[in-house]
């Protein structure tokens, strides 16, 4: 089978493992993509705290000029405590919002669903989390993360932080139309967080959304205030279909999502631009308190590459085929030390595989 996206060529992927547990858990994705047997090319480069203690820079050009000329890009994880006390422009977290940056990747989409055979391992009660099937819309490019940010001394003397929250126009209407473009193909239902009550910056994200929802009269749009929302997301998440919101807001709403459907280490994301580069990672960091004792969920990342080959690929059969494997390996009881197993990283991908081999067409 020829996977080919957008230019009607192989898939060219940079494989980026970077810090912690992201070089174990990238092992068990290139297990699962070499059981596909699709007609990939593999690049490498590092980035992160890996980056930083080979150039000293977490991004290094060599890294962005490969980024910059692939069709898609498989994150692992950056964070290095040993790195914690280095410039904030050099600490190996900036990679990531670098890259977003400078690749023009705006849009995350982290889906969140409860695995069947999952719902005694959600933080919620079963019959309430096993209604979870979201997808979280999350803007990457603006809000305090890139806002101007620094410190200063007050009047008075004391020093005094500053981080700027602010979002253009322009910006919230283009997260707009994706989020609206997902809900479409999904149960035509958007939710829009904000916290317009209290912040000029939400106020506008409100009124622009109102406007861009003129375009897509078959979604039903409503808006939550951010604390609501994430109240509602465990009193009863199953209310939700898509939710569109900002770059902190989404951040943190995303984070809880993970706990309803049981594990952070089951969670993928996509990063995405106007063209076929994405950037695809799981959500779960570097975990540097477990890095090389091989207990590790690989999940995340074995779904991330599920969201590659259908966003960047545009490959659907290969990503049900993932999708559906990780299920079954999940449905058989098969379990990481995050959900209470003992099965080790290395013994949960060779699970996802023997999985696809079971499923072949």
């Amino acid at each position: 089978m020829a996977l080919e996206g957008e230019k009607g060529e192989a898939l060219n992927i940079l494989l980026l493992a970077g810090d912690g547990i992201g070089p174990e858990i990238m092992a068990e994705a290139e297990k699962v993509l070499g059981a596909l047997a699709l007609p990939v090319t593999l690049d490498r480069a590092l980035v992160g705290g890996a980056a930083y203690e080979a150039t000293g820079h977490p991004l290094p050009p060599e890294t962005l000029a490969k980024a910059k000329a692939t069709d898609a890009l498989l994150f692992g994880a950056v964070g290095d405590p040993r790195f914690d006390n280095v410039e904030r422009h050099l600490r190996p977290e900036q990679a990531i919002l670098g890259l977003r940056a400078e690749l023009g990747l705006f849009a995350n989409l982290r889906p969140a669903k409860l695995f069947a055979g999952l719902e005694d391992s959600s933080a919620l009660r079963p019959e309430v989390a096993s209604a979870i099937d979201l997808l979280i819309v999350r803007e990457l490019n603006g809000d305090v993360y890139f806002g101007e940010k620094g410190t200063r001394t007050t009047p008075g003397g004391e020093r005094e932080g500053f981080d700027v929250m602010s979002y253009s126009e322009s910006e919230v209407r283009r997260i707009a139309h994706v989020a609206f473009q997902a809900a479409q193909g999904r149960a035509k239902r958007l939710c829009s967080v904000d916290k317009a009550n209290v912040l000029e910056t939400s106020q506008l994200w409100r009124d622009v959304v109102i406007e861009v929802a003129k375009d897509y009269p078959d979604v039903a749009l409503t808006h939550m205030y951010v604390d609501n929302a994430a109240m509602q997301l465990v009193r009863n998440p199953g209310q939700f279909d898509v939710v569109v919101t900002g770059n902190l807001f989404g951040d943190i709403l995303s984070d809880q999502a993970s706990m309803c459907v049981g594990s952070i280490g089951l969670l993928a994301s996509a990063s995405l631009g106007e063209g076929r580069l994405g950037l695809y990672e799981p959500i779960h960091g570097s975990a540097p308190d477990i890095a090389g004792k091989g207990i590790a969920n690989p999940l995340a990342m074995i779904l991330s590459l599920a969201m590659l080959l259908r966003h960047s690929g545009g490959d659907e059969a290969s990503a049900a085929r993932i999708e559906a494997a990780v299920a079954k390996v999940l449905a058989d009881g098969c379990r990481g030390a995050d959900l209470g197993g003992t099965m080790g990283t290395a013994a949960l991908g060779d699970a996802v595989v023997e999985a696809l081999g079971q499923n072949d067409p």
